[in-house]
């Protein structure tokens, strides 16, 4: 059976609803950041990144959400959330993946985690700052070059909605209006509707 190491409202959400989306029998082990239960010798064993996700698997364990979320779409054929047999267009949905886990999830990353690029407090602060519109550029792009509408690659449900869905939650606590970007906050409201996410979200809530 597969096993999900994750975090609420962390991009682990993603892959927690592509597994839902799928209809997949796992179970879901959460990981307590407050504690510092990422660090623990125990979790460093199935991670040694110290990070989230983490998705046990017959074959072995996966890390980092584009690859969970590529092995989700094609392990489940007929799901919702099943990857396309077109190679250009799961290469799409992969750039797009990309993009999140490359560009934007490090621009909000500059918020709480500074200390990994700066010992400087100055420094440290002068990129939090940053934050608001480095997050905004981001997602002008997204909203005026790379959402096609209604879900991200157009008219099928595919693994880059959760992790859009995901990082568009993200928005308010950085800074930034979430609607300002009217075909991402239509695309969030969507999304949470589905039973999938409505179901993770509970989950996060306790």
């Amino acid at each position: 059976m597969l096993k999900l190491y994750f975090t609420p409202g962390s991009c682990s959400q993603a892959s927690h609803i592509a597994l839902e989306e799928a209809g997949a029998v796992y179970e879901a082990q959460s990981i307590d950041f407050s504690n510092q239960q990422q660090r623990s010798a125990d979790f460093l064993r199935i991670n040694p990144k110290g990070r989230v996700p983490a998705l046990v698997t017959d074959k072995g364990i996966l890390t980092e959400s584009p690859a969970i979320l590529a092995y989700i779409g094609q392990s489940f054929p007929g799901t919702p959330i099943s990857s396309p047999a077109d190679p250009f267009e799961f290469a799409r949905i992969q750039a797009f993946n990309a993009y999140l886990c490359s560009t934007v999830h490090v621009a909000h990353a500059h918020k709480r985690r500074g200390s990994l690029w700066a010992d400087d407090p100055a420094v440290i602060e002068a990129m939090t700052l940053k934050v608001a519109s480095n997050m905004s550029a981001c997602f002008d792009l997204i909203e005026n070059t790379m959402f096609t509408g209604p879900w991200v690659m157009g008219e099928t449900y595919s693994i880059a909605d959760p992790y859009l869905f995901t990082f568009a939650g993200w928005l308010e606590g950085d800074g930034v209006d979430p609607k300002r970007f009217p075909k991402v906050y239509e695309h969030s409201q969507r999304m949470a509707g589905r039973p999938a996410v409505k179901k993770v979200l509970s989950v996060a809530a306790g």
